[in-house]
């Protein structure tokens, strides 16, 4: 299955639509086809030269965290990191910040461009314990076919 997403996220990517559009479209397609992404959207670092991610496009239930600094919450500590971070169980997280109840699990994926990073896809989940090494690598792949939009 994950095979077939990248294609289509392929595909998305090289359609000649806005950047936003095309992330509002990899939002819906991992969503529908990913029983455990319940949530999934793109956080974008600021432009005005703030440590700051400013929530981009995304599908599930809205989000009172629309601007995050660099090292507050898992998408924070993601960016100050620049890794990828997975969290099986968030209840055990002291730096998490709570989008959602239903919440139970979230994996942040970095984008970067030029060694820099621009954003990050953030995955939430309302299952504990479901992402594994292939998700993983499945996000990172999105991340890297998705340079071209930055």
């Amino acid at each position: 299955m994950f095979s077939f997403l990248l294609n289509r996220v392929r595909e998305i990517v090289k359609e000649p639509s806005e950047t936003d559009g095309k992330l509002l479209a990899i939002c819906k397609l991992l969503v529908a086809n990913v029983p455990h992404y319940d949530w999934v959207g793109f956080y974008l670092v600021d432009q005005s030269g703030k440590r700051d991610l400013v929530l981009g496009p995304f599908v599930g239930e809205p989000t009172e965290h629309v601007r995050i600094p660099f090292g507050k919450g898992i998408c924070g500590q993601a960016a100050e990191r620049g890794a990828t971070i997975t969290i099986q169980d968030v209840s055990k997280e002291t730096n998490y910040l709570s989008c959602s109840p239903k919440v139970r699990s979230e994996m942040v994926v970095p984008i970067f461009k030029n060694e820099e990073i621009v954003g990050e896809l953030d995955i939430d989940s309302h299952t504990l314990s479901p992402f594994t090494e292939e998700d993983r690598k499945f996000l990172e792949n999105i991340c890297e076919i998705m340079l071209e939009l930055f």
